[in-house]
């Protein structure tokens, strides 16, 4: 037995923001993917994955009680395949801000949900927001609270515009340019990041007047400007607004970037060589780089792994 792919999903813009209503731009990335399977005979990943979705379903009955007009699943086939020994087979890496609970989530909705909302419709916004909410409560199992985007993502496999909580709507981006300088890349940081204790320091930080009046007059400007500019293909301004976001992280989001970064993020704002940002809530995993030189960018950055994500 196996399902179809679920691919992992890149937040380019507004991690964080989208808690405060900033917009967001989110893309699926076909790098990683994932699936529900079955093998003769599981590897001890395989039996963590199954333990995993037994813990899962359990909480998707006790949700389907809570909110029965939000959503209803098979639990019985759902309960029956994982006690045969279904698991998730997923390249994505966890803890890296590349999706990984929610291209799982996506998977366990598109088969055991019913009356599901499916890609082939007219995605209204409506429906859209009712698939978010309901992937937002399944993904809540996870890691807290969940905005529902990566979930969201990884089913459609479409890029998605956040222009504020409510308002959301597939979108296309610029095509690549394979032969393009600039590039969207992602930067290994050898670390694995928690979601929890990062949103937590963010949710504590709210508190502070000063740290909210950032938010909204530079850290949402920014950002905003930023998928503007992304998707009218306008690349001058947006790495002037990448520049301009990638201070302001460093300056008020130093603990979600790992320490042994922190130079090296400056050195990129002090040589434009490149400008990095968070991908996802940070901590670890992946950082998010933007160059205009993508060989200038791999001899300055050459003691790391560097994937390619976008080109222009």
């Amino acid at each position: 037995m196996k399902g179809p792919l679920f691919y992992s999903k890149i937040l380019l813009f507004g991690e964080y923001g989208i808690i405060r209503d900033s917009k967001g731009l989110s893309i699926p990335y076909n790098f990683y993917n994932g699936a529900l399977k079955r093998d003769e005979n599981p590897s001890a990943e395989a039996l963590e994955s199954n333990a995993s979705l037994s813990r899962f379903a359990t909480y998707l009955e006790s949700l389907q009680i809570q909110q029965p007009k939000l959503v209803a699943f098979d639990i019985a086939t759902l309960t029956s395949d994982i006690a045969s020994g279904m698991y998730f087979d997923s390249s994505i890496p966890q803890g890296y801000g590349v999706g990984s609970s929610g291209a799982l989530v996506a998977a366990i909705y598109d088969k055991y949900a019913q009356n599901k909302i499916t890609v082939l419709e007219n995605l209204t916004r409506e429906k859209l927001l009712e698939l978010k909410t309901i992937f937002s409560e399944m993904e809540s199992f996870f890691h807290g609270k969940s905005s529902g985007l990566d979930p969201l993502n990884s089913y459609l496999s479409i890029p998605i515009l956040i222009n504020s909580k409510d308002n959301i709507e597939a979108t296309g981006i610029p095509n690549q340019s394979l032969d393009g300088k600039g590039a969207v890349f992602l930067l290994d940081s050898g670390i694995v990041g928690e979601t929890a204790p990062m949103v937590h320091i963010f949710m504590e930080n709210l508190k502070d007047k000063g740290f909210r009046a950032m938010l909204k007059n530079q850290f949402v400007k920014h950002t905003d400007a930023c998928v503007e500019n992304f998707l009218g293909g306008d690349m001058k301004s947006l790495f002037s607004n990448t520049k301009k976001l990638s201070k302001v992280v460093l300056s008020h989001f130093k603990p979600m970037i790992p320490e042994q970064f922190h130079a090296i993020w400056q050195k990129g704002i002090d040589t434009n060589e490149y400008y990095l940002k968070l991908c996802g809530s940070g901590g670890g995993g992946y950082i998010l780089g933007f160059t205009q030189d993508l060989e200038r960018a791999k001899i300055a950055l050459k003691e790391y792994k560097l994937e390619v994500v976008y080109q222009f």
